[in-house]
């Protein structure tokens, strides 16, 4: 016998409905706290940050920098302006000087990739301007080095400079340089005295 779905049944119907929508929305939210979180591990682990526009560049390309960066202790991260926004506020949390210095909101438009600085950012940098010379992409909007705010001009002047790596080995060399030196005029000069030695040895000899 067929009954006419009551009441009773429709409210049923919509219970059943509900877990299915709430289940999305929270994998939604569980997965959104998980990028804030793996963000903010970043933010806390870099000495600097740089937000580039990558508008543009294809997925291709967008891996080639990425393998780039990482190959010199940094990471390029495409994601949406609010979940890098609450990552660097929960890291400025409490910390109300950093705050004040440090405005990142009224910046952030448009698609962002942030280039984290783990190390030395010199040779990171070096690695995205050679992409800006090549491609013209990604532009920089603006980075944050040190708690202190740097325009996209400081940073590609940032990226001319010789690494760390490099200034140390010029620092060796040029310390190794006078120490050869002395060690060869050394070595001559007592060679020079031996032949004297030698030459007297000889005389007296004769005499």
């Amino acid at each position: 016998m067929n009954r006419t779905a009551g009441p009773r049944d429709k409210n049923m119907e919509n219970t059943d409905k509900r877990p299915t929508s709430h289940i999305r929305t929270s994998a939604s939210r569980a997965k959104k706290e998980k990028i804030v979180a793996e963000l903010l591990e970043k933010v806390n682990r870099a000495k600097g940050v740089v937000f580039t526009s990558y508008q543009g560049l294809t997925h291709k390309q967008l891996e080639t920098i990425k393998k780039a960066v990482q190959a010199v202790d940094a990471d390029f991260v495409a994601t949406k302006n609010r979940l890098i926004l609450k990552a660097m506020e929960a890291s400025l949390a409490g910390d109300e000087s950093r705050r004040g210095k440090i405005k990142v909101e009224s910046e952030l438009k448009n698609a962002t990739a942030t280039l984290f600085l783990y190390g030395d950012p010199v040779m990171p940098l070096k690695a995205l301007a050679k992409s800006i010379k090549e491609l013209n992409l990604p532009t920089i909007k603006f980075g944050i080095l040190d708690g202190t705010a740097m325009t996209s001009e400081q940073l590609l002047k940032l990226s001319t400079l010789p690494s760390k790596e490099t200034l140390l080995t010029q620092l060796v060399i040029g310390l190794k340089s006078p120490i050869s030196g002395l060690h060869r005029a050394l070595n001559w000069n007592l060679q020079k005295f031996v032949m004297t030695l030698k030459a007297i040895e000889k005389t007296k000899g004769v005499n």
